[in-house]
């Protein structure tokens, strides 16, 4: 419980939830204690399952309600912009696609503001601001109810504005990757939505980084054989790999990005 955390354990968990990770020596400077110390505090909280540890530090965890959207965004930056760019390389000129709500998948529509001859049908507000101001990409926003977290458009009409298209690819994120191969999510609304774009695609491709491997979130999207391409940092779970393989998804490992 967070009322057993001692004061600086306390404010660690302050931080981590403003920024969406904490880093070792980072905390060490700011609290001017050992890295020893640190990692001995950051063991604790990820035993109390408060935060999950990666290498050099530990990020945000919750099995019910998902991180911040804004300390999403910093959560393993350079790996997603890498994604991005592998995701958006996968997109043909003169093509149709749905992209989704996540921090992945703007970072997609980053790679792809430049394109051209795109028809972009999205949930995703912070998509459709990133390619409107394309003339050569037509952008198309599902309407309906839109979720103030994160600018996501959730709900039926959502939904209903989907099933209007069969498109030629959709790049999806999700907030968590059962080891087993089931995609998760935290909003059975979002999921509705994630549903329907893999219904009405004919090829999917799965945009994630390896912290998603592992988590836990409530709500089930679909499993990852209904997804053809994989697009991740690197594969961290012999479990998930061997899963794809029989499968048949084509995993694209991109490591971060070059001097990030």
């Amino acid at each position: 419980m967070a009322m057993d955390l001692n004061e600086r354990q306390q404010e660690i968990l302050a931080v981590a939830r403003a920024s969406g990770r904490v880093m070792v020596e980072d905390l060490a400077a700011r609290l001017q204690v050992t890295p020893q110390t640190i990692r001995k505090d950051l063991n604790d909280l990820c035993d109390r399952q408060l935060l999950a540890r990666i290498h050099g530090g530990a990020v945000v965890t919750s099995s019910v309600e998902n991180v911040a959207y804004e300390a999403r965004r910093r959560i393993a930056d350079a790996e997603k912009r890498a994604i991005g760019r592998a995701a958006a390389a996968l997109v043909p000129d003169n093509s149709s696609l749905f992209l989704n709500i996540g921090t992945t998948t703007e970072e997609v529509a980053k790679a792809l503001a430049d394109r051209r001859d795109l028809l972009v049908i999205t949930n995703n507000l912070h998509v459709a601001m990133q390619l409107y101001p394309n003339p050569a990409i037509r952008v198309i926003v599902a309407g309906g109810q839109v979720r103030h977290s994160d600018g996501a458009v959730i709900g039926a009409s959502a939904i209903d504005l989907i099933q209007q298209f069969k498109v030629d690819l959709a790049i999806i994120g999700a907030s968590a990757i059962d080891e087993d191969g089931t995609l998760l999510d935290f909003d059975y609304q979002e999921v509705r939505v994630s549903q329907a774009i893999i219904a009405h695609a004919r090829r999917v491709v799965l945009v994630s980084d390896h912290l998603k491997v592992g988590r836990s979130a409530p709500v089930r999207i679909a499993h990852i054989k209904q997804v053809n391409v994989f697009v991740t940092d690197t594969m961290v779970s012999p479990k998930l790999a061997e899963v794809c393989r029989t499968e048949g998804v084509e995993v694209i490992e991109t490591g971060a990005e070059p001097g990030a």
